[in-house]
């Protein structure tokens, strides 16, 4: 796939409507930096100081549905049910953080970022999310049957001895490891892409798992980070992704914009 240098102005030629059998199959990749996760963090973090009160309604949001679903699963369910539950955040969260696109998008026009604006503007690009969203259900209801079929290698004779609840642990984790490793690469840009353009999910999708695959290192760097950001969440009890979570949403939407050029394809903001 093609490479554009960080910053590269796009061809003038791309600037007129094309049809969308004109245009290529996955969007081209600007080369970035290894360190680049570290700045979309710092700009992210510039978005929030900036959208004070949005951000954090926004993380007010994240943090009640996050303790609601944690509630149903300890209610009604178990720990372990409790934990698959929590796990899960991967599955949702990138579909979350769709409205916080909004708030960045808005802030690079000069905008004052308003929850009725976010509103609004994903309200827009509901159809190519939804078609997302439920590829994104799929893969989640796919890994929670997986992880209660691995429940049959949990020890059911007395008490279980450490080399027992180790090969279970190790099972578990690397099917879990699995499937968020391809949730990942399928989610990494391709919903701030559907947001920003008129492009279809499938582009989003390949341009994203593309960037993933040509960027290894900065992209284990940049999951890394969310991985901390998540935790940091979890270990205040959920109070931290109120701040995290929108930290995150902010830095990706840095990531995709510096990352991949869209330029071929039309903007939503377009008459």
């Amino acid at each position: 796939m093609n490479e554009l240098p960080i910053g590269a102005a796009p061809d003038p030629a791309n600037n007129r409507a094309r049809r969308p059998d004109e245009l290529p199959f996955v969007a081209p990749l600007r080369v970035i930096a290894a360190n680049a996760p570290l700045r979309w963090l710092r700009l992210g973090w510039q978005d929030f100081r900036a959208a004070p009160v949005v951000s954090i309604a926004y993380g007010l949001g994240v943090f009640g549905l996050s303790a609601a679903m944690s509630f149903i699963g300890w209610r009604f369910g178990s720990g372990w049910m409790l934990l698959v539950l929590l796990s899960g955040f991967i599955f949702v969260g990138p579909v979350l953080a769709v409205g916080l696109y909004a708030v960045s998008a808005q802030l690079a026009r000069n905008q004052r970022p308003t929850l009725r604006g976010c509103a609004r503007e994903a309200r827009r690009r509901v159809g190519e999310t939804l078609v997302f969203s439920l590829a994104l259900m799929i893969i989640c209801l796919t890994w929670v049957r997986a992880g209660s079929v691995i429940h049959i290698f949990y020890p059911d004779t007395g008490t279980p001895t450490i080399p027992e609840l180790a090969t279970f642990l190790t099972i578990g984790s690397a099917v879990g490891s699995l499937f968020a490793l391809v949730t990942f690469a399928a989610s990494a840009f391709s919903l701030p892409m559907l947001f920003d353009r008129r492009a279809d999910s499938i582009t989003a999708v390949v341009t994203s798992v593309n960037a993933v695959l040509r960027n290894k290192t900065v992209m284990a760097l940049w999951a890394a980070i969310i991985v901390a950001a998540v935790a940091i969440g979890f270990a205040t009890a959920l109070l931290g992704l109120i701040v995290t979570m929108p930290l995150i949403g902010y830095a990706t939407w840095h990531g995709y914009r510096e990352s991949i050029d869209t330029s071929e394809w039309p903007a939503w903001d377009d008459a």
